[in-house]
C-alpha cells in the first residue's frame, strides 16, 4: 500500500517543529517587564488624554494656538489619534506604527506648549507648571519610542 502524504506517523514531528517555531516567533515578539510598564503608562496617557479630548474640547481648545484653524477640530482629531496610539501600542503587530504616529503627535502638540509659556496670564496653570511640562514631553518621546520600538527579527513561520 503506497504511503499517503500526510500519514499519521509523521504528524507529531511536524507539530513538534511548528510548535518550536511558534515558540520562537512568540519569543521574539515578547517584551521585557520594563517595557510592559513603559507600554502600560504610554498607554494611560494618551488613552486619559483622548478622553479629555472628548470631556473637556472647550478647556482643551483654548490652549490650541491662535494661528492653528479650527481649534475645536484640532482637538477632536488629536484626541481621536491619541486613542488609536493607546489602543494600536497594544497590540504587537501594530506596535510600532502606533509608536511612530504617537511621537510624532507628541512633536505636533509641542506648539501648544510652547503658546501657554508664552502666554501664562492667559491660563490658570502656575508657571512653574508650565514649564515643568517640557522635559516631561521630552521624557514621554524617549519613553514611547523605548516602550515601541523594538529590533525586528527574522521570525518566519515558513
Amino acid at each position: 500500500m503506497p504511503e499517503q502524504p500526510n500519514s499519521l506517523p509523521h504528524a507529531p514531528a511536524d507539530r513538534l517543529e511548528v510548535g518550536a517555531r511558534l515558540r520562537q516567533y512568540w519569543k521574539a515578539r515578547q517584551v521585557s517587564g520594563w517595557q510592559v510598564a513603559g507600554l502600560t503608562f504610554v498607554f494611560l496617557w494618551f488613552f486619559i488624554g483622548g478622553i479629555m479630548h472628548f470631556v473637556a474640547t472647550d478647556l482643551e481648545a483654548r490652549i490650541v494656538p491662535p494661528y492653528v484653524p479650527w481649534p475645536v477640530a484640532a482637538v477632536i482629531v488629536s484626541g481621536v489619534f491619541e486613542l488609536l496610539g493607546a489602543f494600536g501600542i497594544l497590540l504587537a503587530p501594530t506596535r510600532r506604527l502606533a509608536g511612530v504616529g504617537l511621537f510624532v503627535l507628541t512633536l505636533a502638540v509641542t506648539p501648544a506648549h510652547v503658546y501657554m509659556l508664552q502666554q501664562p496670564a492667559l491660563f490658570a496653570v502656575p508657571l512653574w507648571a508650565l514649564w515643568l511640562r517640557l522635559p516631561i514631553q521630552a521624557g514621554l518621546l524617549w519613553l514611547i519610542l523605548w516602550s515601541t520600538w523594538r529590533p525586528r527579527r527574522a521570525h518566519a513561520l515558513v
